[in-house]
C-alpha cells in the first residue's frame, strides 16, 4: 500500500478566478456578474463564488468540542399536555425514548402551581434531566414551583427561563420586575440554574429577519444581565444565568451562521461588560415554515434545521413534530422529532468536530455579516433606550420584513415545496387561525393552502 497522501487537487490546474469570473458572466443577466449577487432581507449579500478573497477574517469565539461526542448538545424534547397528568406522562415518554430534557408547557398543561408542577414531574430526575419551563404569562408562578419541586437540590437541573419581554412584546403583562425578584429569590439555592431565556424568537416567528431577531435576542440578554446585576449580582454571574435562545428554519446556512453569530455577539457584549462569559444557546425550530397541507415535507425542513443549528454549536435543541400545525401531534410525530436528533448526533457523527462549519469561506462570510448587522440593530435598540422602549418601532420593522417575505413567495422569487411549487393534487384547504395584534406569529404557507377559521 503506498504512504503518499491523497491529494484531491493533482492533475487540475489551479483555480484562476479571473477566467471563471468572465465564463460565469456569460450566463449572468445582462453578462454582468454582480447580477448573480442575491441579497438576504437583511441586505446581505450572497455571492455566486467565495474564496479567500472574500472571506475576510474567520468569526469567532467558537463553540468547543462536546464533552460527549455522541451527544454534542442537549436533545430537549416539547411535551404536548393538556393537563399535569399528561405532562407527566408525556415526559417520562420523552426521557425514557431518548431525550436528555424537557421543555414543560406551563399554561397548556396547568402547571403554575406547585401540586400540578409535582404531578408533572412525578418520576423525573431532575439532577439528571434538564427541566425547562415554557411559561408565557404564569411563568413567575411556574418558576417558584418548579423550586419548590426541586426541593432545594443544589443539583438539580432547571431552566427557569423567565422570558418577560416575550410576553410584553405580544401584549401580555408587564413582569420584568416580578421575573428579575423571582429569579433573585431561586439563584443561591440552584446554582446551576438558567434563570432567564433571552430570546428573538417572537421576531423570527412574526416574520422578521435573521438580524432583526438576533439584535432582540442580543438586547434581551443585556436587558437581562443589567437587571440581575442591579439586584445584587457581579456583572460575570449575571450574564451566566442568561441563555441565548435562537430560531432554527430550513435555511440550513441561515440558520448555521445565525446560531455561530449568536455566540459572538454574546463575546461582544460580554467584553463590553469586562467579564469573558461564554454564550449558552437553546434552538427550537421556527413554526412559521411548516406546512399544514402537506406535512411530510416538514420532515425535511425540521431536518435541515436540526443539522443547521446542530452544526452551528447549540448547546441544547428543540424541534416541533413534523403535523404539530394540525393537530395535538401523533406518537409518530413526536418520535420523529426525537430520532432526527439522535440520526444527527449518533449516526451522522455531528459532534465528532468541533465547529465543523468553521473555515468554510461562505459560513464565515455569511457569520460575520450577520453579526455586524446585528450588532448595527442593536446598538439602535439601545439608543432607543433597550428593548422594552424600542417595542413598537420594532413592530412596525418586522411587519415591512414580514410583507417582503410574502411578496417573495407570492412573486416565485422564494419557493416552498409542497406549497408554492409542486402541490399535492389531492390538498385540500387548512382551516388557519391567524392571529392579531403586536408581534402576532404569521406563517409563511397560510396564503397559499389554508382559509381563516
Amino acid at each position: 500500500m503506498s504512504s503518499k497522501p491523497l491529494s484531491l487537487t493533482e492533475g487540475f490546474a489551479p483555480p484562476d478566478l479571473e477566467a471563471w469570473t468572465k465564463a460565469a458572466a456569460k450566463t449572468a443577466p445582462d453578462a454582468r456578474i454582480e447580477a448573480l449577487i442575491r441579497r438576504t432581507l437583511d441586505g446581505i449579500g450572497i455571492a455566486p463564488l467565495y474564496g479567500a478573497w472574500n472571506a475576510g477574517e474567520p468569526a469567532g469565539p467558537r463553540r468547543g468540542s462536546a464533552a460527549d461526542a455522541t451527544r454534542p448538545w442537549d436533545l430537549r424534547s416539547k411535551v404536548f399536555a393538556g393537563s399535569p397528568v399528561e405532562a407527566n406522562a408525556g415526559a417520562l415518554k420523552a426521557l425514557n425514548d431518548g431525550a436528555a430534557s424537557i421543555l414543560l408547557p406551563v399554561e397548556a398543561a396547568g402547571l403554575a402551581s406547585s401540586d400540578a408542577m409535582a404531578q408533572a414531574l412525578d418520576g423525573v430526575l431532575v439532577e439528571l434531566a434538564t427541566v425547562a419551563l415554557d411559561g408565557g404569562a404564569a411563568a413567575v408562578e411556574a418558576a417558584n414551583a418548579l423550586a419548590v419541586v426541586a426541593k432545594g437540590s443544589p443539583l438539580a437541573r432547571l431552566a427557569f427561563h423567565l422570558d418577560p419581554i416575550t410576553t410584553m412584546a405580544r401584549q401580555g403583562p408587564d413582569l420584568f420586575d416580578a421575573s428579575v425578584q423571582t429569579a433573585m429569590r431561586h439563584q443561591g439555592a440552584y446554582p446551576a440554574a438558567e434563570l432567564f431565556l433571552a430570546s428573538g424568537r417572537f421576531v423570527h416567528e412574526a416574520g422578521g429577519t435573521e438580524a432583526q431577531e438576533l439584535a432582540v435576542m442580543l438586547a434581551s440578554g443585556v436587558a437581562y444581565g443589567r437587571a440581575l446585576e442591579g439586584a445584587g449580582l457581579s456583572a460575570e454571574a449575571a450574564l451566566s444565568r442568561v441563555t441565548l435562545g435562537v430560531s432554527a428554519d430550513a435555511m440550513m446556512f441561515q440558520t448555521l451562521a445565525k446560531t455561530r453569530a449568536a455566540r459572538v455577539l454574546w463575546a461582544r457584549a460580554c467584553a463590553a461588560s469586562g467579564v469573558d462569559v461564554p454564550a449558552r444557546i437553546e434552538a427550537r425550530s421556527s413554526r412559521r415554515m411548516l406546512s399544514a397541507a402537506d406535512p411530510w415535507t416538514n420532515l425535511l425542513r425540521l431536518t435541515a434545521a436540526g443539522f443547521g443549528a446542530g452544526a452551528g454549536g447549540c448547546d441544547a435543541l428543540v424541534l416541533d413534530p413534523f403535523d404539530v400545525l394540525i393537530e395535538t401531534p401523533t406518537p409518530l410525530a413526536q418520535r420523529q422529532a426525537r430520532n432526527i436528533q439522535l440520526i444527527l448526533m449518533e449516526e451522522a457523527h455531528l459532534g465528532r468536530v468541533a465547529d465543523p462549519a468553521g473555515g468554510s469561506w461562505f459560513v464565515e462570510s455569511l457569520t460575520r455579516d450577520l453579526a455586524k448587522a446585528a450588532w448595527a440593530r442593536f446598538q439602535a435598540i439601545e439608543a432607543a433606550g433597550g428593548i422594552v422602549a424600542s417595542l413598537d418601532r420594532l413592530a412596525e420593522e418586522v411587519a415591512v420584513a414580514r410583507a417582503a417575505r410574502d411578496r417573495q413567495l407570492k412573486d416565485g422569487e422564494a419557493q416552498m415545496i409542497g406549497v408554492t411549487v409542486h402541490r399535492p393534487v389531492d390538498a385540500a384547504a387548512i382551516a388557519v387561525a391567524v392571529e392579531t395584534g403586536r408581534f402576532a406569529p404569521v406563517s409563511l404557507t397560510a396564503a397559499f393552502e389554508g382559509v381563516e377559521a
